[in-house]
């Protein structure tokens, strides 16, 4: 049990370095300013082709589920982003339901796809 908790929490630290390095290259190669920065989202495949039409450049990784969401948390505070409580994610056509979620989408909104 302990084992496993340890594991995450490494797959956790590994994952989020990653993603992180990526963003920064991105960064970098894109040329943003200081007032630029990443909106993060974790997302469905569906959703995650939408925001890479719609945005560029984006940053997407798959995640295990088991860790997505302290993925998402770690690199959010690392961004120094606010957790800000998300609305509820209704089960209908429009939503795809939160066990769906399986990517954590980087995208800049001040920078659409033209």
């Amino acid at each position: 049990m302990i084992a496993d908790k340890q594991a995450d929490k490494e797959a956790v630290e590994t994952e989020t370095r990653m993603y992180m390095y990526d963003m920064q290259n991105a960064a970098k190669e894109h040329g943003f300013k200081g007032e630029d920065g990443w909106e993060l989202s974790m997302a469905t495949n569906t959703e995650r082709i939408k925001i890479q039409k719609d945005y560029y450049p984006t940053i997407s990784a798959k995640v295990g589920p088991e860790i997505l969401l302290q993925v998402f948390h770690t690199i959010k505070s690392r961004l120094n982003q606010s957790f800000q409580k998300e609305e509820p994610r209704p089960n209908n056509d429009r939503f795809a339901p939160v066990e769906d979620l399986n990517y954590l989408v980087a995208f800049n909104p001040k920078r659409p796809r033209t």
